[in-house]
């Protein structure tokens, strides 16, 4: 590897406990000892790129994503395991056989069935599309070793320790629109980037958050955003939120399921935390929208989230809907003044946008 200091090309003999010998300085990641294989020259270069130079702030799920993308397209199936059992069952076949431990017999049948039941399993890809280290590991094998060595996160990495969904003062003007967010890291990362407060959009967890009282304070048309993941989750907060709000406009900002697999780039994982129930998978058979092969994909916990979009083409995707629904509420603002139904502070009359749509 490329010592992140001097530069110099190290063997691994040459940087024991993550020094470098030649400039005496500590390193945060080795890729001879981190499951992503990386360095932190590769970390800076990843994190700059995504946040555009230093333009824009990112979460560390971005970053995560970012990383862990090629590993999961490109993983491979592991032998080691089903090699280990076999060889396992080898010797307890010899210890039965010639050491007269007949009771080796059932480990070697038991290590036998384990070891070509994992070949099996992997030969049909069962095991593919996870990731080789998950989000909260994330955290705390890579994001510490680099704090602990550069006193910081990775450039343009935000701290996630605050509040991501920001509460709105009680002064604060009415909302142009309501944007439902459910991961904590992107709207950790639409606040940080000022996105709510530069449009004045309510941003919120989940549906149990979208209160009457918060409807009332927008415009009559002023629609709700919904920024989910394609995922099954993501697909029934959409039409849970449609059937909620009779009425209401209800924008589906987030990611196309059918769009983002036709994409030859998309690089979808499988998130053991993530897996939707039975009823879940029931209930969107029921709505008759999804084919048979998309329901299966869906079932097995396939996924595409959106720390997976580009930071900056999520920015301005939603920094698009939001001046929409922005200069839609102060048309309409300004047209109830003139009627003199209402009057709401800092409105502009004249004509806006039609609804905000998807992207």
């Amino acid at each position: 590897m490329i010592c992140p200091h001097c530069e110099r090309n190290l063997l691994r003999k040459e940087r024991p406990g993550n020094v470098c010998r030649h400039c005496q300085r500590e390193y945060a990641l080795d890729p001879k000892t981190n499951q992503l294989g990386l360095n932190d020259l590769r970390v800076r270069r990843i994190a700059t790129g995504l946040t555009d130079d230093g333009r824009i702030r990112i979460a560390p799920d971005q970053l995560w994503y970012a990383l862990s993308r090629k590993p999961i397209r490109d993983r491979k199936p592991d032998p080691g395991c089903a090699g280990a059992a076999i060889v396992g069952a080898v010797i307890s076949g010899l210890l039965a056989g010639f050491g007269e431990l007949p009771f080796m017999r059932y480990a070697c049948g038991a290590l036998l069935a384990l070891g070509f039941g994992i070949l099996i399993v992997q030969s049909m890809g069962l095991n593919k599309g996870f990731a080789p280290m998950s989000r909260s590991a994330f955290r705390d094998a890579v994001l510490l070793p680099w704090e602990r060595v550069y006193r910081a996160l990775p450039p343009g990495v935000i701290d996630e320790a605050g509040e991501p969904w920001p509460e709105r003062a009680a002064d604060a003007p009415p909302p142009n629109a309501v944007l439902v967010c459910p991961d904590p890291s992107v709207a950790a990362f639409l606040t940080a980037d000022g996105l709510p407060e530069r449009h004045g959009i309510a941003l919120v967890q989940g549906p149990e958050h979208v209160r009457s009282s918060l409807l009332a304070a927008l415009p009559p048309h002023g629609p709700v955003l919904v920024l989910r993941d394609a995922d099954a989750r993501g697909e029934l907060l959409v039409r849970h939120l449609r059937a909620s709000l009779p009425g209401r406009p209800v924008v589906d900002a987030g990611v196309s399921l059918r769009t983002v697999r036709a994409l030859p780039k998309a690089v979808p994982y499988r998130d053991p935390l993530h897996k939707p129930a039975p009823e879940e998978i029931q209930r969107l058979t029921a709505l008759g929208e999804f084919t048979e092969e998309e329901l299966k994909w869906l079932a097995r916990g396939w996924r595409f989230p959106l720390v997976g979009i580009p930071p900056a083409r999520l920015l301005a995707v939603v920094d698009r809907l939001a001046e929409q629904a922005a200069r839609r509420g102060d048309a309409e603002r300004g047209k109830a003044a003139e009627t003199g139904f209402m009057t709401w502070p800092g409105a502009a009359p004249g004509d806006g946008p039609e609804p905000a749509g998807a992207p």
